[in-house]
């Protein structure tokens, strides 16, 4: 019995990380809708996020895991990240990761999943 318990804990994992990228880029998606409706509109439909974003949250803490943005820090080679469009750049760009295209996910013992990001140069 105990077998098979962790046969399915191990067959849920890769699921479950699959639901929470995406649970993350569609929170990101409705956030940036949100900004293009009526305030009245608008409201309403930010509490359902912050709800929705607040069960994930909750889900990831009972899993031990957690979801890290990097968007707006200086790049650096060695980041748990992606970067998508580093071959648009020199050796000498000074760069700042512009977004997160995948988070990081990160459990007890490091890195789940790795993340993805876009670049830009800094100011």
């Amino acid at each position: 019995m105990e077998e098979n318990a962790i046969m399915t804990a191990n067959n849920l994992r890769q699921p479950f990380i699959d639901l929470v990228i995406e649970s993350w880029r569609f929170s990101k998606l409705f956030s940036r809708v949100l900004g293009k409706i009526e305030n009245t509109e608008a409201t309403r439909y930010a509490n359902q996020l912050r709800y929705f974003q607040k069960k994930l949250d909750d889900s990831l803490e009972a899993a031990n895991l957690r979801l890290v943005s990097l968007e707006g820090q200086a790049f650096d080679p060695g980041m748990a990240a992606t970067p998508l469009n580093i071959g648009d750049f020199g050796p000498e760009d000074n760069l700042i990761v512009e977004q997160m295209m995948e988070p990081i996910l990160m459990g007890p013992d490091g890195i789940v999943k790795s993340g993805t990001i876009l670049l830009k140069r800094a100011d």
